[in-house]
């Protein structure tokens, strides 16, 4: 069983590989109640995106909730460049026998124009050997470690990751300009389960892990977050990859 956590579509496309590639099959896990499941002596992938070197909240609340002890469990994290210590994080949570990170388009559009184009598609090129080596060493139930972490990792995935989680995972910024029409898909996606529509408009609670799903998945580029993603593009895999 592969369980993934996926916004933008990078971490949903590489749990689709690897259950290709294992035979194995890959669940989304905001559409799963994780209790419904006990993994005793089954193999268990785990796939999520990295956050401000971190795990996403919603992917760690999912994991904390599963039952049973794998007899072999491995996680694979997407990022932008580097994946700090979220995979010794996770570890703590629920004990991995092996530890990946695999380099996919960034696009954290809150701060910086997602990655677009052929330098974008190299990256997804470039991670299917990857996946190969990871299915292989995973079916031969081969511990292993392949992380990059990047510098300062305990200084990034501690400290400034606590901040980040305490103090940017705000939705006041987020609003909804002309062109939205209220077709709700904000509201399906959100992973929190923050967004509520009213008068055919989206409304933001206060709960907010920054996974960026409502806006770069808005089909009419409607959601804004601040000044800031007004000029920027918006970033979906399914998208890039046709």
């Amino acid at each position: 069983m592969i369980f993934y956590f996926s916004a933008t579509g990078n971490s949903r496309w590489a749990a689709l590989q690897l259950a290709e590639m294992l035979g194995d099959r890959a669940v989304d896990m905001m559409k799963r109640d994780p209790g419904g499941y006990d993994l005793t002596g089954q193999t268990v992938g785990l796939v999520f995106p990295v956050h401000a070197w971190g795990v996403p909240g919603p992917a760690e609340r999912f994991v904390r909730k599963l039952r049973g002890k794998p007899s072999f469990a491995y996680a694979v994290a997407t990022c932008g460049a580097e994946a700090g210590k979220a995979l010794e994080m996770l570890s703590g949570v629920f004990p991995l026998d092996s530890k990946y990170s695999i380099v996919m388009p960034d696009n954290y559009i809150f701060m910086l124009e997602p990655e677009t184009g052929d330098a974008a598609r190299e990256k997804v090129r470039a991670a299917g050997p990857k996946l190969r080596k990871i299915a292989a060493e995973v079916q031969a139930r081969r511990p292993s470690e392949d992380v990059e972490r990047g510098k300062l990792a305990g200084l990034k995935s501690g400290p400034v990751h606590a901040l980040f989680t305490r103090f940017a995972c705000s939705t006041r910024p987020f609003y909804a300009d002309i062109r939205c029409n209220g077709c709700g898909l904000c509201v399906s996606v959100c992973p929190e389960k923050s967004i509520r529509l009213e008068n055919g408009k989206p409304r933001w609670g206060t709960r907010c892990c920054q996974c960026s799903a409502c806006i770069n998945r808005c089909p009419v580029e409607a959601i804004q977050y601040g000044k800031g993603t007004r000029k920027r593009g918006r970033y979906r895999l399914e998208a890039l990859l046709k």
